[in-house]
């Protein structure tokens, strides 16, 4: 089998959502890549800020990205949300509220889309590219078999299908494509924090990180479109 061939030199790698857990640790990981010019991350918090439920925002960071001069070859979604701003994972269908709902698939679904409508089109025609986005595996169907967790589950899994129909259309601009969603592993973070493990090994986000790198690396174009866990694994849709 031969090996994917490996991301040009010279390009610049972006991560959205660099000021969460893992999203902090990609953007150090990627910032010692040789392979770089230079790495940069977008949040909230930086400038120009990217807010998922903002597309002024999404489109300002993307047309800043492409001010920097480099040729984008790699863009990581590290954004998502389980709790907060008053919301919890549902553990049954009577706690299914509207608002909820529309804030999961918020951010995670409608805003890491918006984000692909204003980023691939940065990635080059040709040569290897990559763009990931984190996923989780509570988003795959075929293995929910424990049920909660409602509307985290639905957006993921609709984020999985974001992604899918997006590296169909990406693989037709650029044959070396690679546009896949991940899940990460269980890593100690504010968003997994206050759930445990469930009895799953534990990650810290350096080592997910590393373990994410080394799992896009691995991925071929004809694995695009595909959902993996951090050991390369491919999880059912």
């Amino acid at each position: 089998m031969t090996h994917p061939p490996s991301l040009p030199t010279g390009g610049l790698a972006v991560v959205i959502g660099s000021s969460g857990t893992i999203g902090t640790a990609l953007l150090k990981r990627l910032r010692a890549d040789a392979r770089f010019a230079e790495a940069i991350g977008f949040a909230r918090g930086t400038d120009p800020a990217l807010d998922l439920t903002d597309e002024a925002s999404i489109e300002a960071a993307a047309a800043a990205t492409k001010a920097r001069g480099p040729e984008v070859r790699l863009v990581l979604d590290a954004t998502g949300f389980l709790h907060g701003d008053g919301v919890q994972p549902e553990k049954t269908w009577r706690h299914l509220d509207p608002a909820a709902l529309a804030r999961a698939f918020a951010l995670n679904a409608t805003g890491p889309a918006l984000l692909m409508k204003h980023f691939l089109p940065l990635l080059p025609r040709k040569g290897r590219v990559v763009f990931a986005s984190l996923s989780a595996r509570a988003g795959s169907i075929a293995e929910n078999d424990i049920g909660g967790w409602y509307g985290y589950r639905a957006s993921k899994a609709a984020l999985n299908q974001l992604v899918r129909t997006a590296a169909n259309e990406l693989g037709r601009k650029n044959r070396e494509a690679v546009c896949v969603t991940l899940h990460p592993g269980h890593v100690e973070s504010e968003l997994s924090a206050p759930f445990g493990s469930g009895g799953n090994p534990t990650l810290d986000a350096g080592a997910s990180a590393e373990r994410l790198m080394v799992v896009l690396d691995g991925l071929s174009a004809e694995q695009t479109g595909g959902f993996f866990d951090y050991r390369g694994e491919r999880i059912p849709y």
